[in-house]
């Protein structure tokens, strides 16, 4: 079954709740936490345009692969998700991407040797994907810090450092 094909029979919403899901596992970030950024749908239609539909569509079936065969065993789902996803060479650029976008607000143009093989897409150069994605990114609440110029505390909040927890 084509994966285009697999994208047309599927709602906006299921397209969406397997992206979600891709991006929390991806992150180690819950999917109601990614939901409060109000970021999913940009990333969305960020990704879908750099890959093309294609592309994105095996992403996709590839991450809905990983969750049925490992449903309910995080360690097997890590693995698949590494052997299927990250390491191919197709998909794991664009894994790479969302990672990176959801914990900086960037989207990174794709290497010129996997859009010379792979790009379907508009070819997205390296861009900040939306005015919110900056002060929403996932690395100011992993670092404990607000972004700069964005998001103040309140007076005095900037004296220490920011407490970065270690397990």
């Amino acid at each position: 079954m084509a994966d285009d094909a697999l994208l047309a029979r599927r709602t906006d919403a299921d397209v969406q709740a397997v992206f979600l899901s891709l991006s929390a596992t991806l992150t180690g970030y819950s999917r109601f936490r990614l939901l409060g950024t109000g970021q999913v749908e940009p990333y969305l239609v960020t990704t879908r345009s750099a890959v093309g539909d294609d592309v994105f569509g095996e992403l996709l079936s590839a991450f809905a692969a990983v969750e049925r065969e490992s449903a309910d065993d995080p360690a097997a789902c890590d693995r698949a998700l590494r052997a299927l996803v990250l390491s191919d060479e197709k998909l794991g650029p664009i894994a790479r991407n969302l990672i990176k976008m959801w914990f900086v607000g960037t989207w990174y143009e794709l290497p010129q040797e996997w859009r010379d093989r792979f790009a379907a897409g508009e070819q997205l150069a390296t861009h900040v994907v939306s005015p919110a994605s900056y002060t929403e990114g996932l690395l100011w609440p992993t670092i404990g810090a607000n972004p700069p110029g964005a998001k103040g505390q309140g007076f005095g909040s900037w004296v220490g450092p920011p407490n970065i927890e270690t397990s």
